[in-house]
C-alpha cells in the first residue's frame, strides 16, 4: 500500500466521522425540545464535524506538498468562538426567563452568577 493511498483512506475516515458528527448536530438542533438543549447540538457536534472537514482539507494539501494556513486558522477561530457564543446565548436565555426553571444547584451556596443581584458600587 502506498503512502498516498493510506493517507487518502485515513482522510476519508476522518471526513466520514466528521460528517456523522455534523449530521447528529444538525438533527439535534432540529429535534431537541428546549432552547438550552438546542445550544449543545451546534456548539459541540457540528463544530467537531466542520473542524474535521477543515483539518482533512489542510492535511490533503499537506500530502500534496502544499501548505495551507487558511484551514487551520478557520478551525482555530471556530473552536474558540463557538463555546463563547453558546455561553452568551445561554446567559441571554437565562436572563429572559426562557431557560429551564429548575436549574441545578451551582454547588457554591450562592445563586448562579447570571441570576445574582448586582453588587453595589463601593
Amino acid at each position: 500500500m502506498t503512502f498516498a493511498l493510506a493517507l487518502d483512506l485515513f482522510l476519508s475516515a476522518i471526513l466520514i466521522g466528521g460528517g456523522l458528527f455534523a449530521l447528529v448536530g444538525s438533527y439535534g438542533l432540529l429535534r431537541l425540545p428546549r432552547p438550552m438543549q438546542r445550544l449543545h447540538a451546534p456548539t459541540k457536534a457540528t463544530t467537531v464535524g466542520v473542524g474535521a472537514a477543515l483539518v482533512v482539507s489542510a492535511l490533503d494539501l499537506a500530502g500534496q506538498g502544499q501548505v495551507s494556513w487558511q484551514e487551520g486558522m478557520i478551525t482555530l477561530f471556530l473552536l474558540l468562538t463557538a463555546p463563547i457564543s453558546a455561553l452568551f446565548l445561554a446567559k441571554t436565555l437565562i436572563l429572559r426567563g426562557e431557560a429551564d426553571p429548575n436549574l441545578p444547584d451551582p454547588g457554591t451556596g450562592q445563586p448562579w452568577a447570571t441570576l445574582a443581584e448586582e453588587r453595589p458600587d463601593p
